[in-house]
């Protein structure tokens, strides 16, 4: 877009939006508020924005005394802790630029990370070692490994070199650091796609992209000094959808998870509640499952307050009426990707609709991804890149366009084609807008069932599976068939309890919103479901596996 100028002011515009402004005001204004880590025996660690912030300071001087510069990339190998809190802000205070290595990755797409970001150094958690190790003989022109352990390094075996401590660099560094008035427009940290099709692809965030999105979070969600921000996200995926941030400029109460899995879903609850936590996150696997356990407790906790926003993809109904009938918290839907920084919509209730709309049209509406945050540009187009209208039901893709939406990947020109000419970003994913302004995805553009000329949402069938009461999960994809291009394939996991549920039961629950010929073929009953590193249904490695059962078996 041309910009016009208009008549020009001196308004401080040269004051630089760079990320350690966010901590600095936070240890001005909130320096005795409490941060919260959760380490690997289950005990909490706890200090203050102040003492994290000399922390910071340290681990900034710890930096440049082993020769870390200016634009150089730093790889951050680790869990979900106060250190990597640390690193959010120390490392890119100084001008280098966090590596975000999700450390889920196949040793060859992480290596190609590696190499791809041009990264010096590698910060890993000690229990990670082995994980950085594997890596170690792919990667070009590391120049060592600053490892985050209480131990004493000649007390680790591991075959990386040079190797330091975390923890002693910063006893042995000062513990006052001036930072550099850096241009808001460098960049402050790299995440990379997962890499579903092809290589992983970079996405870098400029300070700048950094500090709007947390002003904008805080503000929309909103988020305050009062509220206390359970850290469920892992940190290396889109930053932690931008809680750590948000939270920092709110100068919230923030807890970190430590290493977990699904198996610490009893403790993480147990956590929630004893902190009173008021703001976490996480994808609908991890909801799905803390939910399981609420329901099992004979007091159910009152998390009235709490607010959980659900990202990845879209919550089933059962999940968001399940937490607010258990425990009065709300399940808020939020839609984003590494390439828009995760916050792109919220949904809320605007105060008219919740007098015009029924208790029924209301929880329909919740099945929205929500409006587009304040700050963003979006619209549906067809094929051919016509604008769609707000009707609700026109579908197309979604394009998006704003100060934090990427308008290119790093080093990639092969993937120039995901931004059109005049900066939207083409997310691939289909959707609608409606007068109101709530979007609502139809499907990813690759994932929607196309049969006989016609297109069957997978997502709207799996939540409709998701609403049965014997079914703990599901995941639909489109099958190839001989006949009809492709058909509906679904797969389904059965609470206990009702394994004794038959493929009739569910095609006549199904039937209740879909047209008979919008079925599934085959419905198969599983003991679990794949699912990506950030805990997406992996429907590339289902279609896969079951590329062949229409074909050998037609119906």
């Amino acid at each position: 877009m041309r910009i016009i100028k208009g008549f020009p002011i001196d308004s401080g515009d040269n004051y630089q939006l760079n990320v350690i402004n966010l901590i600095k005001h936070a240890k001005r204004n909130f320096s005795r508020q409490e941060i919260v880590s959760r380490k690997i025996d289950g005990t909490l660690y706890r200090y203050t924005y102040r003492e994290s912030y000399e922390r910071m300071q340290r681990l900034a001087n710890a930096l440049i005394s082993i020769g870390v510069k200016v634009g150089d990339r730093i790889g951050v190998l680790a869990w979900n802790h106060h250190q990597h809190y640390e690193i959010y802000f120390g490392l890119p205070g100084t001008g280098a630029v966090m590596v975000s290595l999700n450390l889920r990755l196949t040793p060859q797409d992480l290596s190609y990370v590696v190499n791809h970001s041009d990264t010096k150094y590698i910060i890993v958690d000690e229990d990670l070692i082995n994980v950085a190790e594997s890596i170690s003989p792919l990667c070009n022109g590391i120049e060592g490994y600053i490892i985050i352990t209480e131990k004493d390094l000649n007390d680790i075996e591991t075959e990386l070199q040079p190797v330091y401590s975390y923890e002693k660099l910063l006893i042995n560094a000062s513990s006052v650091y001036e930072w550099p008035n850096l241009d808001e427009n460098s960049a402050y940290a790299a995440c990379y796609t997962t890499g579903t099709t092809g290589k992983p692809k970079g996405v870098y965030y400029s300070h700048r992209n950094v500090y709007i999105q947390a002003l904008m979070f805080a503000a929309q969600l909103p988020m305050r000094v009062n509220d206390i921000v359970l850290q469920l996200v892992p940190m290396f995926h889109v930053l932690g959808w931008s809680k750590p941030q948000a939270a920092t400029y709110a100068g919230a109460k923030l807890i970190f998870s430590g290493k977990w899995n699904l198996d610490d879903i009893e403790e993480l609850t147990d956590i929630m509640v004893k902190e009173r936590v008021t703001v976490s996150g996480a994808v609908p696997a991890v909801f799905m499952a803390m939910l399981e356990f609420i329901r099992k407790m004979e007091n159910k906790p009152d998390l009235t307050r709490t607010r959980l926003i659900c990202g990845g993809s879209e919550p089933p109904i059962a999940l968001m009426r399940g937490f607010w009938n258990e425990t009065g918290a709300e399940i808020i839907h939020s839609y984003g990707s590494t390439e828009a920084m995760a916050i792109t919509t919220l949904n809320f209730f605007k105060p008219w609709l919740e007098k015009e709309l029924s208790e029924e049209e209301l929880w329909d509406l919740k099945k929205k991804q929500g409006t587009i945050v304040s700050g963003l540009d979006v619209k549906t187009v067809d094929e051919y890149g016509n604008e769609l209208p707000y009707d609700g039901k026109s579908s197309g893709e979604i394009l998006l366009r704003g100060p934090w939406i990427t308008r290119r990947y790093y080093n990639a020109p092969e993937a120039k084609d995901s931004f059109t000419g005049d900066k939207f970003f083409k997310s691939g994913d289909a959707g609608s807008l409606d007068s109101e302004g709530y979007l609502k995805i139809t499907d990813r553009i690759k994932d929607v069932i196309k049969s006989g000329g016609e297109w069957i949402s997978s997502i709207d069938m799996e939540n409709t599976l998701m609403s049965h009461p014997g079914v703990l999960g599901a995941a639909v994809v489109g099958i190839p068939h001989p006949k009809w291009d492709e058909r509906p394939l679904a797969l389904v996991v059965l609470r206990e309890g009702f394994k004794s549920t038959s493929k009739d039961e569910i095609r006549e629950h199904l039937s209740s919103i879909f047209a008979k010929w919008q079925l599934p073929d085959e419905i198969l009953f599983v003991d679990s479901i794949p699912r990506t590193s950030v805990g997406k249904l992996n429907k590339k490695a289902i279609r896969m596996e079951y590329k062949d059962i229409y074909i050998k078996n037609p119906k």
